[in-house]
């Protein structure tokens, strides 16, 4: 029997691994069915039989033998005489098995059959890889970089599947060489030209929920529950949890002994800076919490316009604001009201805005900063306020280094 080289048809099925063999096997059924329907106008007396392995099929014809002259459906019955010239122990009353060559189809209608079953495996594959990734949205996977674009990376998973990070769903510090295994959360799947495209991102909070969750075993566990996550991603995160078991502390499980299981988190996402807070129903604890690290002296609250007034020391409100106002915009979207900030004023002395040195640890290397904290520079300001002259004097920084760090310290406060 001829296989009319339908192996590499097979083949295409043999390598999309998720599609399973029945189905496989009904679509096969089908394309061939179809051909017989063409031919002989009915396929209820044929069946297709495929062999998937060896890249071929058969079809069997079954009829039923009658007497010389009483043949009324010669689709479903054969004359007794036409029966014993291909086996002559046949007896009128027992059905006749015969193999259909393929190439009585023709030519055109074999060809048209390995278009239809391309088509078919093609629409097979896609809407598989669609549910597959439709069913992950969310979850966290690794993959390979195989091209890096302007726009976009494009990624490989395991299985060869194509996979799709944007350059708004990547991390501002993100970069990425050819070759490179970077992990990423499915974040949607959408169709194109009838192809499902998968899209990642490294942006989306669902990411970092899904870090912490690798982390930390209470949270996969259940025990800790992320209540809300809000990011301006690579620059900072605030993440409210909440603990089901009294006797966890869900910050510091978070957190980890000196920040052991934090500290590669920060690292996946280029040094974001991550603050873990505990959430309550308590409106006024929870902004109190997320705008740390600053501390509130005085707050007021109106529920109805879900606006606070914060009021607190001069040297936290920089604390309070963050580098670009960073910090007040995620307490805004963690808490959904909207903050103002106040100076708690002493008198009637103006206070000159000014900035932890802490939020410029993208810029300027933590060794740089403890040391201009050493001697009692803790803000911005507190800096520039000094010459760079009595900075190399106090400090064991180099005159290169001092003028660095002033160029930032200035450049942030001149856009202020």
């Amino acid at each position: 029997m001829s296989s009319i080289n339908l192996i590499d048809a097979f083949q295409d099925f043999k390598e999309a691994e998720n599609i399973d063999r029945p189905t496989m096997m009904k679509v096969v059924e089908d394309v061939f069915k179809t051909l017989l329907r063409k031919k002989y106008t009915s396929d209820e007396n044929f069946d297709v039989i495929v062999n998937a392995e060896k890249g071929d099929l058969e079809i069997i014809r079954r009829r039923m033998i009658v007497e010389d002259g009483q043949v009324e459906d010669p689709l479903a019955q054969v004359a007794y005489s036409d029966a014993v010239k291909i086996e002559p122990d046949f007896e009128v009353g027992e059905e006749l098995y015969e193999e259909i060559d393929l190439l009585d189809f023709g030519r055109r209608a074999i060809l048209a059959a390995k278009q239809t079953l391309a088509s078919r495996i093609s629409d097979l594959k896609k809407n598989v890889l669609a549910k597959k990734y439709g069913d992950r949205i969310g979850e966290i996977i690794s993959a390979e970089v195989y091209q890096v674009w302007k726009k976009e990376i494009l990624l490989l998973d395991d299985e060869g599947n194509e996979l799709i990070l944007p350059k708004s769903e990547q991390i501002p510090q993100d970069y990425f060489k050819k070759g490179e295994s970077i992990r990423a959360v499915v974040r949607k799947v959408d169709m194109k030209n009838n192809s499902p495209v998968i899209i990642l991102s490294r942006t989306a909070p669902e990411f970092l929920a899904k870090l912490l969750e690798i982390e930390v075993p209470e949270i996969f566990d259940g025990l800790i529950v992320i209540k809300k996550i809000v990011r301006d991603p690579g620059e900072r995160a605030k993440v409210a949890v909440e603990s089901y078991d009294d006797r966890i502390d869900p910050v510091g499980a978070c957190v980890g002994m000196k920040g052991s299981r934090i500290h590669g988190i920060v690292r996946e996402l280029k040094n974001e800076n991550i603050d873990v807070i505990n959430w309550t129903s308590n409106i006024q604890l929870l902004i109190q919490r997320s705008l740390t690290p600053a501390k509130i002296t005085s707050m007021e609250l109106d529920n109805e316009a879900k606006h606070a007034n914060v009021y607190l020391k001069p040297d936290q409100v920089s604390l309070a604001i963050g580098r670009r106002g960073v910090n007040i915009k995620l307490a805004c979207d963690l808490t959904g009201y909207e903050l103002d900030v106040y100076r708690d004023k002493e008198g009637d002395e103006v206070e000159e805005f000014d900035i932890d040195l802490e939020e410029f640890s993208d810029e300027i290397e933590t060794w740089v900063i403890d040391e201009l904290k050493r001697v009692g520079c803790d803000t911005g300001r507190s800096v520039l306020n000094l010459t760079p002259e009595e900075l190399e004097r106090r400090t064991d920084l180099e005159k290169e280094t001092i003028a660095d760090v002033r160029r930032v310290l200035k450049e942030e406060f001149d856009k202020e």
